[in-house]
């Protein structure tokens, strides 16, 4: 979501206090005009790998928070919310989804999703950042057990070679990774080229592919929500965005998802899937609401009508920010 990590009054990253607490916060750029913070209790762990920036901060009002190349990915308070979102209308809409591929979502909650439902007997999670992963698996408590479960294969890559190289073909394909943004490790994973002659040969018959889009607000849409969703419509026959509010991110939050088989299930057949096909309760989701979700209101609905823009490797569009390729480049 934004551009730069800032900890005024605040020097050490391994998790000691600062002498006033009242100046320690967390600063997001989310563009020239606008930032977003957080009152922190402290900062556990600070580090920059091959690939990005990685920050865990202990905020005051949402809890343990990961922080990716300056930009808010997920909070202990309501990860819940874009981690449901995610996973589980796919899930819901599949006939019978046995195999679920995971491009990103090194925190392991979108793996921990996808564990709750019966049907799964295989995710396949492929992250390229190891040091991402492995900082989760240390610090981040409610995915441990979905790191030990056995139906879990955990792969270190880059998710788009993954995919080239592997033979299998899965019910459900997840893009759980960062926002494109400039120098950042995974914006070819947005392009046309990527969804159409890479991952959609992966996916059975009856497949489904579903990835986070972006920031989907009224004045963050057409950063690359509309753009998204443009290009993925190129390739998918059926193809529906829903958005929904993140507090933590202190915006509307979007979602694509695509197959060429339709997907619509009605509200209480999703309901009744849900009871019968998850083990434990969902927080967020329900049929009502998912359905409300693909509602978008009239500026959102008409900008996505009328995007023309397809994501390429030489015309893509990024948020606000930098990732550490463009960092090492200045």
């Amino acid at each position: 979501m934004g551009e730069a990590v800032m900890f005024p009054n605040y020097h050490e990253f391994n998790g000691t206090k600062p002498r006033d607490m009242n100046d320690s916060w967390f600063e997001e750029v989310i563009d020239d005009n606008l930032k977003w913070s957080f009152a922190l209790n402290s900062v556990l762990h600070r580090g920059i790998s091959e690939y990005q920036e990685i920050v865990l901060l202990d905020t005051k009002r949402f809890g343990k928070a990961l922080v990716i190349d300056g930009k808010m990915q997920s909070a202990e308070s309501d990860e819940f919310i874009y981690h449901e979102c995610l996973i589980h209308p796919s899930l819901l809409c599949h006939p019978n989804p046995k195999t679920l591929f995971i491009m990103g979502g090194g925190e392991g909650s979108s793996a921990r999703e996808a564990l709750k439902h019966k049907s799964i007997e295989k995710v396949t999670m492929c992250d390229i950042d190891e040091e991402v992963v492995a900082f989760c698996r240390q610090h981040l408590t409610a995915n441990k057990e979905a790191f030990r479960n056995k139906l879990l294969e955990l792969v270190i890559n880059d998710a788009k070679i993954e995919l080239e190289e592997r033979k299998d073909k899965f019910d459900i394909i997840v893009g759980d990774l960062a926002d494109p943004v400039e120098g950042g490790p995974c914006y070819q994973l947005y392009t046309k080229s990527f969804y159409q002659d890479i991952l959609k040969p992966r996916l059975n018959p009856h497949g489904i592919f579903v990835t986070q889009a972006g920031p989907a607000g009224v004045f963050t849409h057409q950063e690359v929500f509309s753009s998204i969703y443009n290009t993925i419509k190129q390739v998918f026959k059926y193809v529906v965005a829903y958005t929904t509010h993140v507090p933590s991110f202190a915006d509307e939050w979007g979602w694509v998802m695509a197959s060429d088989s339709p997907f619509f299930i009605e509200e209480e057949t999703m309901d009744k899937k849900i009871r019968e096909m998850i083990n434990g309760e969902l927080l967020y989701l329900d049929g009502a609401s998912f359905y409300s979700l693909t509602v978008l209101n009239k500026m959102v609905s008409s900008s996505l009508k009328n995007e023309t823009h397809v994501y390429t490797e030489h015309n893509a569009r990024f948020i606000h920010g930098q990732g550490v390729g463009k960092k090492d480049t200045i």
